[in-house]
């Protein structure tokens, strides 16, 4: 059966592309920092790069702590609501990418990981200080 062009619908998938992207950026930028430090990338120390990476992932851990669902998971949910869409009827989009991002757990599983997760981020802040840039 086609699906029916739903905007709601759609919305609900680029904001699940958004998400998968926010949290790639968090894990796999993590593990290019480490890897980058080992190989002396200097990229690895590019001041705003780091801010925010370190920004998105104190906010995640913050959020878990006080048992709060991720902005862009309310915002997509609601959207898929709009649209009509249940559990049965969802688009490819949605289909691969949420049993790439979503696992049912108990929360505290989430709050330890996040916040673990954090901690190294935080670690790695500590070790391989970023650089401002100087004017020239």
């Amino acid at each position: 059966m086609i699906e029916q062009f739903s905007l709601p619908g759609l919305l609900a998938d680029l904001i699940l592309v958004l998400h998968v992207a926010v949290v790639a950026f968090v894990v796999l930028g993590q593990f290019a920092f480490l890897l980058g430090w080992h190989l002396g990338w200097a990229w690895v120390r590019w001041y705003w790069l780091r801010l925010t990476h370190l920004c998105t992932i104190i906010f995640v851990v913050v959020q878990t702590w006080l048992g709060q669902l991720c902005p862009l998971t309310i915002w997509e949910q609601q959207l898929r609501a709009a649209a009509g869409q249940d559990a049965y009827s969802e688009s490819f989009i949605e289909h691969w990418f949420s049993r790439l991002l979503y696992y049912d757990a108990p929360w505290w599983v989430f709050v330890s990981a996040y916040t673990a997760f954090g901690a190294l981020v935080v670690l790695t802040w500590w070790r391989l200080p970023p650089r401002r840039q100087t004017a020239r």
